[in-house]
């Protein structure tokens, strides 16, 4: 191992831990380098000093702790009104709190936890949360936004821990610390009613128990191994529950995971009972266990919410019968389609919604300049239609008359309720989608012409059944042009309210775009039947949520005035996120990362693959390093390497997402990212004293190093401080702004 370099923290050795479990950096060299390492050594500590280093070590821990406390928990009522997305996951909050059934495009675990810190702290869910802005006034919000300081704070010292362990240098993991203390970027996010702060949480703190469990693979079965395995699979469950994204912290792990199997049943010292016990192991804790919890997650957030509410549209006729206050909730409604029903017609494909009309036109050179035919998502009295036959206008709800059922194969007209247009299509091209034809609302007062009419058929049965209300799945083929009613799913301007986009395709084939269901079905002349044998499945609750979940993640636009931003801005910090306030009378927060700190770890990525590259080709030819450069380069490779490649997998994804990206995505790598830089620099300025030490200042190089970081960290947090504690005044374009010289890059909005 290399010997100690210079005094105080910086010459803290890297050797192994005396504990239950020994040190991941001290396996990483091997008992031979580590062996001649401490005979090497000049300067191995005296009985005296060890005594002091754990007790050290906690100190320390317990400075940056309280330093990432207090920054998270400064002026953490500022600014008392909704910030950005706290619009959107401080209102779920309330929706958990009032059990009202709503529709995120996120997992539930982080909502809830949101909406339980919340109740705890007294907050009665009665806030709106309408817009960013509104102020919070006598509603207790400090819970809320305390819970996600609290986990935000959590993330320096499991930083701190995870890089002690890969590096077993107190420099390194100090440095780590600093560097995300002092980011302004981590500090917003952590101040806010947001998800960021609690999936941040539980990634970090998966890769300090993957970390820690590694370390105890010279004691496998024991309880610290038992431990910090099974606290590994809670906390996948657990980013996983957040956020979609937490799949990348389940990736990293699972390679992990596979290595390590990999390398075990290489060793031929194992049995391959032994071997099998390993595998059953992982099995158990890093799948078993994270889908038991992942599941039990949507269990509890399917019974809380069990009123219905603003998410009902975007789910299937079936889930919503489950929903209390749902007009299908313990309904009872006539179970065959008659003529002169009321009915809504809802789509089968996940999150597009009820056929819908109302009294807006398309504009002119958009087809014809016919009534809009859209599909939406709410319940609305526009998405009313009445089924009427083809060929007759005459009131068949007359008592007099007897009931007609519709039928499979039979020719029909949809006169919408409101407006009584008919449903109408014809050759003219759908505003969106090519080589499709336009749908409208045509004719006054029921009476348009032949194109009009519609085949009903129901999928996979045959001609003449009758039609069941929710259960048939049915198709509605256009008699003239012959083709199919549906929805592509794409989304119309502000000209169609951002509803979906209705087509009629002449392509036949059989898709959930172009299959409905009857829901609503209101017929005095027929009797009902109860809907309780239609309520889901808990597994088929599951699905549809998820394919509703990635459905709307696909779908999210920009709201008005937002910036987003493209993956290869993250990295170089080129633009941020305004929080709050736009004008110098504003209270203005801005989420932008310190700039000198996401530059540093810029720069160590690309120091990292040019000294990293070095090391793996010498080790790779065989050459002979010395013991200190041996070891040193093996942390460097190996505990380097997982963080680098937590760092890969947390970002490069988002170039293959076809989604709207925020900055905000990049957070999770961006603490990759500074705990290899933590790393880095220790590791270098460890190699420079040794290839100094026939210098007398030699011994200084790393403490001055270290220190001149440290200070350099906390002075740019000095000067960027008021991007995320607020800022009053003129702008940094004004001389006499705080922030007046810091606008270093045109792209700042600040």
């Amino acid at each position: 191992m290399p010997p100690a370099v210079g005094g105080g923290l910086a010459g803290s050795e890297l050797r192994p831990r005396r504990g239950r479990c020994g040190s991941q950096a001290a396996r990483a060299v091997g008992p031979d380098v580590a062996t001649e390492a401490t005979v090497w050594s000049p300067k191995r500590p005296a009985p005296s000093s060890r005594r002091f280093e754990a007790p050290g070590r906690w100190a320390l821990l317990a400075l940056v702790t309280l330093m990432s406390f207090a920054t998270r928990f400064h002026r953490l009522d500022q600014p008392p009104h909704i910030c950005w997305d706290e619009t959107h996951f401080g209102k779920m909050g309330s929706y958990y709190i009032n059990r009202t059934f709503f529709f995120d495009v996120h997992p539930p675990l982080g909502k809830m936890l949101v909406g339980l810190a919340g109740y705890l702290s007294g907050y009665d869910g009665t806030f709106l949360f309408q817009k960013p802005g509104d102020k919070y006034e006598h509603h207790s919000y400090l819970g809320m936004r305390g819970f996600c300081a609290f986990l935000g704070a959590l993330l320096i010292p499991f930083a701190y821990l995870t890089v002690l362990e890969l590096s077993q240098s107190l420099p390194a993991a100090l440095l780590t610390a600093a560097l995300l203390t002092f980011d302004t970027g981590c500090l917003t996010l952590s101040q806010y009613i947001l998800l960021d702060p609690i999936l941040m949480f539980f990634i970090m703190a998966a890769m300090l128990s993957m970390v820690k469990y590694n370390s105890c693979a010279n004691r496998p079965f024991s309880a610290p191994w038992w431990l910090w395995l099974s606290l590994t699979g809670v906390n996948l469950a657990g980013a996983l529950g957040v956020k979609f994204v937490g799949l990348f912290i389940i990736l990293q792990v699972g390679w992990n995971t596979l290595s390590d199997l990999w390398h075990l049943f290489g060793d031929l010292s194992l049995s391959m009972v032994t071997v099998g016990k390993h595998l059953t192991a992982r099995v158990l804790c890093l799948i078993v266990l994270p889908l038991a919890l992942y599941t039990a997650t949507y269990a509890v957030h399917f019974m809380v919410l069990n009123k219905s509410g603003p998410g009902d549209g975007f789910f299937s006729s079936a889930f919503q019968a489950r929903l209390s206050g749902n007009n299908l909730h313990n309904a009872s409604i006539p179970e065959h389609l008659a003529y002169g029903s009321v009915i809504t017609v809802k789509s089968a494909r996940m999150a597009v919604g009820y056929l819908h009309s109302h009294g807006h036109l398309y504009p002119e050179g958009i087809g014809a300049h016919q009534q809009q035919v859209t599909t939406y998502l709410h319940k609305d009295y526009n998405n009313l239609w009445i089924i009427k036959k083809h060929n007759t206008n005459s009131d068949l709800l007359d008592p007099s008359l007897p009931v007609e059922f519709v039928r499979h194969g039979d020719i029909i007209r949809l006169e919408h309720k409101e407006t009584s247009r008919n449903l109408h299509s014809h050759y003219h091209e759908a505003p969106l989608t090519r080589k499709h034809y336009q749908v409208t609302g045509y004719g006054i007062n029921g009476t348009g012409d032949s194109n009009d009419f519609w085949r009903i058929e129901v999928v996979n049965r045959k001609f003449g059944n009758r039609i069941k209300v929710l259960r048939s799945r049915i198709r509605l083929i256009h008699l003239v042009t012959g083709c199919v009613l549906g929805s592509s799913g794409k989304v119309l301007p502000k000209w169609g309210w951002e509803q979906l986009e209705v087509t009629c395709t002449p392509y036949l084939k059989e898709t959930l775009n172009s299959i409905w269901n009857v829901e609503d079905h209101i017929n005095p002349k027929l009797p009902n039947i109860s809907l309780d044998v239609l309520q889901p499945s808990f597994p088929e609750i599951m699905l549809e949520a998820h394919m509703v979940m990635i459905r709307g993640n696909s779908g999210l636009k920009p709201k008005d005035n937002e910036f987003t931003s493209k993956p290869w801005h993250w990295p170089i910090n080129y633009q941020g996120l305004r929080f709050s306030g736009i004008n110098d009378t504003d209270f203005r927060v801005y989420l932008l990362g310190n700039p000198v700190v996401w530059w540093l770890n810029l720069l160590s990525i690309a120091l990292y693959l040019l000294s990293g590259s070095i090391f793996a080709v010498a080790v790779q030819r065989g050459a002979r390093l010395p013991a200190e450069v041996e070891g040193l380069s093996q942390v460097l490779l190996q505990g380097g390497g997982q963080l680098l490649l937590g760092w890969m997998i947390h970002y490069f994804p988002f170039f293959l997402m076809g989604r709207i990206l925020y900055f905000h995505h990049y957070f999770p790598a961006m603490l990759f990212s500074s705990m290899l830089t933590g790393l880095l620099w220790d590791t270098l300025l460890r190699l420079c004293a040794w290839s100094l030490a026939s210098f007398s200042l030699a011994g200084h190089v790393h403490a001055l190093g270290i220190l001149s970081l440290l200070l350099g960290i906390a002075y740019s947090f000095y000067l960027f401080h008021p991007l995320a504690y607020g800022m009053v005044g003129p702008l940094a374009q004004d001389p006499r702004s705080p922030m007046a010289g810091l606008r270093w890059l045109e792209s700042w909005d600040f």
